[in-house]
């Protein structure tokens, strides 16, 4: 498959084209002037910004599945202003883009929601996912709610809680709905979009992405 992806420098996407690239699949990147440097080897870079999608739009071609991974880092309640002018404008210009290139399949990484808190971090969220279904694309929409990883290991000291939350009756849904995934978990869900298209809009919810 020959795949587009933004936010390749970052936490997920530095991590998951190396696994697309190992399967066969020809990865196009787009990355910062200087900062293409900090791509995993055996992708394509383009140069462009991701909050402007004439930058990059004549560069997506060939690909037939593009990625949207760009994203404030460690986004905390106290961002909000961050997530309006680089979640929701990256979002926005890559969805535009994609529809411009006659992308088939477009793949998002959004929020598990509702929640009691991240108010701002999930009102963009769904924006985009409305721009989504607006857009008519076929999409796989990701919904994880915290990632655990390297440098994102604090919440493990909640998993005793979920345990418990989750054998409740009155809290198990909201208790799942807003379940911790782990990195390896998550990317995996990622190759599994990437390389299954879809038709109309799919939803991935934490516990799905938790049985990869």
């Amino acid at each position: 498959m020959q795949i587009f992806l933004t936010g390749g420098t970052g936490y997920l996407g530095r991590r998951l084209i190396p696994l697309l690239t190992e399967r066969g699949h020809g990865v196009t990147a787009l990355a910062r002037q200087g900062s293409e440097r900090k791509l995993p080897p055996n992708c394509k870079a383009v140069l462009g910004n991701a909050l402007d999608q004439s930058t990059f739009v004549s560069q997506i071609k060939p690909a037939t599945t593009f990625v949207q991974l760009v994203g404030v880092a460690h986004p905390s309640p106290s961002k909000g202003k961050e997530f309006r002018a680089i979640d929701l404008v990256s979002g926005r210009e890559s969805v535009a883009a994609a529809v411009a290139a006659g992308i088939q399949h477009f793949v998002y990484v959004s929020v598990a929601h509702p929640a009691p808190i991240m108010k701002d971090y999930i009102a963009v969220r769904t924006e985009v996912e409305s721009l989504i279904r607006a857009s008519g694309m076929n999409a796989t929409i990701l919904r994880p709610w915290y990632v655990l990883g390297p440098g994102h290991r604090w919440p493990y000291l909640l998993l005793p809680m979920y345990w418990f939350l989750e054998r409740i009756p009155a809290t198990k849904t909201s208790a799942r709905r807003l379940g911790l995934v782990t990195l390896p978990q998550m990317l995996r869900t990622l190759v599994r979009a990437a390389e299954t298209p879809v038709s109309g809009i799919k939803i991935v919810e934490p516990i799905a992405i938790r049985a990869n």
